[in-house]
């Protein structure tokens, strides 16, 4: 009875509208999920042309109704729309969920990104309208970086200072590793088995580019993500490396470009997120 009542305070009319999206009503489960097919990406995977129903299809799935609305979804696109999809949804009261690629040897690259969330109906239907409507613009161009590490003229003492930790600097890159630990078949896994948050950086103090993994726990994954997003940093895939470890680990990797100092204190802001 309970589940009925909730199905019935589900509005579709008023989720297509914000979505800008047509959607479909599964009765049984309670749920309404609108789609949208991505034949616009026009990708090939190993030289097979993808279609909508070979995976290019983003949606997302409502279910409850009014205050109490849950919506998962995954959100289909190209690589360099991940950036602004994953700042509308963070944006606008998201949460993502994971990162990452569905094929092999696709052109263009193909992301998939996941996202969730639990509140009002409009507020979380208005949200993946304005994910959607990144999807459907024209992306901007990637920042890109003539950068050779053979050449970096990096100071590694003021990243020392930035990152509160003294890093390791060697041909051309400076590195710095943060670890935490978990536990898995009763065995404590810790920074040397890889559950670690690692930063590293080369080119110049003007320009350099900084890329790395965060290992971190479920609750922390949102504020990192901001952080880094906050700081111009790209997300470019967000994951597990084990299985039934105990806290639950996730891994996030990033990638950005711009000066040494702002890139460093950006990902020093996404640690301070975490109990690393």
């Amino acid at each position: 009875m309970i589940a009925i009542l909730l199905a019935a305070a589900l509005n579709p009319t008023n989720v297509e509208k914000l979505t800008g999206l047509k959607g479909k009503l599964d009765e049984k489960e309670h749920v309404f999920k609108v789609s949208y097919p991505r034949a616009d990406i026009e990708a090939t995977a190993a030289g097979v042309k993808l279609t909508p129903p070979l995976g290019l299809t983003a949606w997302a799935a409502f279910t409850g109704g009014g205050a109490h609305t849950m919506v998962m979804g995954d959100m289909v696109m190209t690589e360099d729309q991940v950036a602004p999809a994953m700042d509308a949804a963070l944006d606008n009261g998201l949460e993502v969920t994971a990162l990452h690629n569905h094929f092999a040897h696709d052109s263009p690259r193909v992301m998939f990104m996941h996202i969730g969330g639990i509140g009002d109906e409009s507020k979380l239907a208005s949200a993946v309208g304005k994910v959607i409507a990144v999807l459907k613009a024209k992306p901007p161009a990637p920042p890109q970086a003539d950068i050779d590490p053979g050449k970096s003229t990096l100071d590694a003492a003021k990243l020392d200072a930035a990152f509160g930790k003294k890093g390791e600097y060697k041909d051309g890159v400076y590195k710095v590793v943060f670890g935490r630990t978990t536990k898995e078949h009763g065995m404590t896994l810790g920074n040397t088995m890889g559950v670690n948050t690692w930063a590293a950086l080369a080119g110049s103090e003007e320009k350099a580019v900084i890329d790395g993994d965060f290992a971190m726990l479920e609750s922390e994954l949102q504020g990192v993500l901001k952080a880094l997003r906050a700081a111009g940093i790209d997300v470019v895939a967000i994951h597990s490396h084990m299985s039934g470890e105990q806290p639950r680990i996730l891994f996030l990797h990033y990638w950005g470009v711009g000066a040494a100092q702002d890139l460093a204190k950006g990902v020093r802001a996404a640690l301070a997120k975490t109990k690393t």
